[in-house]
């Protein structure tokens, strides 16, 4: 019980002292630390929950992955709302740069089809999918306006909007993609990936672990490509380019 304590005080700590130091700059964060934690915190006491229960059902784990890839589709509608077409572009692209993503890894065997494997895997390639679109969309409605001249221009000679926004979003895909690539250019050296970590603490050997880290590494690549393509492709497909503050609202 003293460890449980222990735990949960030292968490808090952390959080309060993040929020504090927040306020103190003038981020205007607010209680949005704390609240994520704590709402963290309640979402794998309930997918731990759920874990047991694949764990006797295996067959429940697609049902598991669809919940997790519908989540992830809620949160990058969300967040691209202020963009024309960035609900739907947000979905499309995570939906599928996860699936073709997801699709190679289960389909040629490099993950066995077990329950916790599938999980695993599909947990970190969605989460990085909806990653890539969410920061992908948000540079793409940033460029286009940092580049409304060249884009006003494109559109005053006739060219589409997706011709007219090519250059904004060639760089949206590129600045969406660089933190990932960064980071797994210095794996092994700089950063110890979640994966390798957690297959080792569970028993695995480093080798298998080095070459689970390696599919999520290659996954997380192709998915996150394919989801800022396609969420960037259907957001400049729209007739009411974000060129400014009102044209987004």
């Amino acid at each position: 019980m003293f460890e449980y304590i222990r735990f949960a005080v030292v968490i808090l700590a952390m959080v309060l002292a993040t929020t504090a130091l927040l306020a103190r700059a003038g981020i205007g964060l607010g209680a949005l630390p704390l609240v994520a934690i704590l709402r963290a915190g309640v979402q794998l006491a309930a997918i731990t929950l759920l874990l047991r229960g694949v764990e006797s059902v295996p067959w429940t784990a697609a049902l598991f992955v669809v919940l997790m890839l519908s989540t992830a589709s809620f949160t990058t509608a969300r967040r691209a709302a202020a963009l024309p077409l960035g609900a739907r572009a947000g979905v499309a692209g995570t939906v599928c740069g996860a699936l073709l993503s997801l699709a190679v890894i289960l389909g040629t065997g490099l993950v066995d089809l077990e329950a916790q494997s599938v999980i695993a895997v599909a947990g970190i390639v969605i989460g990085g999918c909806m990653t890539a679109s969410t920061m992908a969309l948000r540079h793409y409605l940033m460029n286009v306006r940092a580049q409304c001249g060249e884009v006003e221009g494109w559109l005053a000679l006739g060219a589409r909007p997706r011709k007219s926004t090519q250059t904004a979003r060639r760089m949206a895909v590129r600045e969406a993609l660089i933190p990932n690539l960064d980071q797994t250019k210095s794996t092994g050296l700089v950063t110890l990936p979640g994966a390798f970590v957690g297959a080792l603490f569970g028993g695995a050997p480093a080798l298998e672990a080095a070459q689970f880290q390696l599919v999520v590494l290659a996954g997380l690549a192709l998915g996150g490509t394919v989801t800022a393509l396609v969420a960037t492709y259907i957001a400049a497909g729209s007739s009411r380019l974000p060129l400014d503050e009102q044209a987004s609202s």
